[in-house]
C-alpha cells in the first residue's frame, strides 16, 4: 500500500471483537489469562492492543519492521541512549533539540558516556571525529532549530565503513516519515517525538522508535517494559487518529512555510533565514534529494537583537507564543530562551535574535500578515 493509504490503516484492521472501524482505547491495565502464563496480553505497561496498533501503523510508514510506543520523545531518546555503555561515545549533530543536549551531557555524561558535536553537513568533519569508541550517531534532519540539512544514505555508508560500527539514529521529529524515512536511506533507528507532527493538535505527548534490526528491537522491548516508559492507550489513539491526516497536512504545512520562507527572506527586517526550501540554502539539494518537501519549520533572525526578538513573538495574533511544534496552529517562540535555553553557555548555543516559527495549516496570506504587524516594530537597517 502506498503511504497515504498506509496513513488510514497500518495496524489497524475493525475490531475482532465488534467491528469498530476505529482502533478501540484499550483502557485497562490488566488482561485475563486464558491459563496462567498463556495470554496474548497479560498488563498494559508490557503491551495493550492499542499501543500495538500505533507501533505497526508507524513502523510500516517508515518502511520499517518493528514499532515502539513511549509516553514522550525524550523517553524514546533514553531508551536508545540506555543500549550504550560506560566508556561510550556519541557523536551528534552540533545543532540538536536541547533536551537531546541536556539528556546526553548532563544525564549520560554521569555514567561515563560521553557525546561530541559535529556538523554532520560536512562527511569530512564526521570522518575526522568518529572515534574508536563511538558507539551511536546521532542526526537531526532538518535540525531543530536551524534547519541544517545531513546526507543520510551518505552518513550511513560512512558509519557502516567505520571499525567501531557504530549506530545511525536519525530524529525524523521535524521531517515525519510522510517527508523523509532513514530506514530506507540506511539509518539503523528512528526516533519521533509523535507529539509533534505524527499527532498534529498539540493534544498528547508521545515518542516512538522504528528499526528493522530483530535482535536490537529486542534489547528495546525489553527496556520499554523493564523500564516502564510507555504511553496509556488514550494517548495512542490520539496519535494514530492524528496520523490518518498526516499526508494532508504535511503537504499544506510545506506549502505554508516555503511561502513564508520567501517572503520573510525579502523582508528588510530580517537578515537571514533558515529553510532549506529556499535555493540557498546549504542543504537544499541534499534536501531536495532525500525528502518529498521541506517541512513546516522555519526560522529567522530579526535585525536589532534579542529585545527586538521578543517584542516580534509578543505582538503576533495568530501565531502563538509557545513551545512545542507541529502542530495545526502556528506556533512561535525564541529558541535561545525557551526550547534551547539548555544550550546557553555551550557550543550549541543559539543567537538570541533567532526566531523559530512551525508554520500550521491556517490560510497562508492571514500568517503573512500577522508576521508583517508583529515585524512592524523590527529596525531594517
Amino acid at each position: 500500500m502506498r503511504f497515504d493509504t498506509l496513513a488510514v490503516h497500518a495496524g489497524q484492521p475493525p475490531d475482532p471483537a465488534y467491528g469498530a472501524v476505529m482502533t478501540p482505547i484499550y483502557q485497562t491495565s490488566t488482561f485475563a489469562q486464558k491459563r496462567v502464563g498463556e495470554a496474548e496480553y497479560d498488563y498494559a505497561r508490557t503491551a495493550n492492543p492499542t499501543r500495538t496498533a500505533l507501533q505497526q501503523c508507524v513502523a510500516a510508514l517508515e518502511g520499517g519492521k518493528h514499532g515502539l510506543a513511549f509516553a514522550s520523545g525524550m523517553a524514546a531518546i533514553d531508551t536508545v541512549l540506555r543500549l550504550l555503555r560506560p566508556g561510550d561515545h556519541i557523536l551528534a549533530s552540533n545543532d540538536v533539540y536541547g533536551g537531546t543536549y541536556r539528556i546526553f551531557k548532563r544525564v549520560y555524561a554521569i555514567y561515563g558516556i560521553h557525546a561530541s558535536f559535529v556538523e554532520m553537513g560536512d562527511l569530512d568533519n564526521v570522518r575526522a571525529a568518529l572515534q574508536p569508541n563511538t558507539r551511536l550517531v546521532w542526526v537531526e534532519t532538518p535540525t531543530n532549530p536551524l534547519l541544517k540539512i545531513a546526507d543520510i544514505a551518505a552518513l550511513a555508508e560512512l558509519v557502516r565503513s567505520h571499525a567501531a560500527r557504530p549506530w545511525l539514529v536519525v530524529d525524523n521529529t521535524f521531517a515525519s516519515p510522510y517527508l523523509q524515512q532513514p530506514l530506507l536511506l540506511g539509518a539503523d533507528i528512528v526516533v519521533h517525538s509523535a507529539t509533534k507532527y505524527l499527532g498534529g493538535h498539540s493534544d498528547v505527548v508521545n515518542g516512538v522508535i522504528v528499526l528493522n534490526d530483530d535482535a536490537l528491537h529486542a534489547q528495546l522491548k525489553f527496556l520499554q517494559n523493564a523500564v516502564g516508559a510507555v504511553p496509556g492507550p488514550f494517548d495512542c489513539f490520539l496519535v494514530l487518529r492524528g496520523i490518518k491526516t498526516l499526508p494532508l497536512r504535511m503537504e499544506r504545512h510545506s506549502a505554508n512555510a516555503q511561502r513564508i520562507a520567501e517572503w520573510l527572506a525579502a523582508h528588510p527586517a530580517v537578515s537571514r533565514v533558515f529553510y532549506p526550501g529556499l535555493p540557498d540554502h546549504p542543504g537544499h539539494a541534499t534536501a531536495r534529494r532525500q525528502m518529498r518537501a521541506f517541512g513546516g519549520m522555519v526560522s529567522f533572525v530579526v535585525k536589532g537583537g534579542a529585545a527586538v526578538a521578543r517584542q516580534v513573538v509578543e505582538r503576533t495574533r495568530l501565531f502563538t507564543l509557545a513551545e512545542s511544534l507541529g502542530g495545526v496552529e502556528s506556533l512561535i517562540e525564541v529558541p535561545a530562551a525557551m526550547t534551547h535555553a539548555s544550550v546557553a553557555d555551550s557550543p550549541l548555543a543559539v543567537d538570541p535574535a533567532l526566531i523559530r516559527l512551525s508554520v500550521g495549516i491556517e490560510d497562508v496570506d492571514d500568517l503573512i500578515d500577522d508576521l508583517a504587524q508583529a515585524l512592524a516594530i523590527a529596525p531594517t537597517a
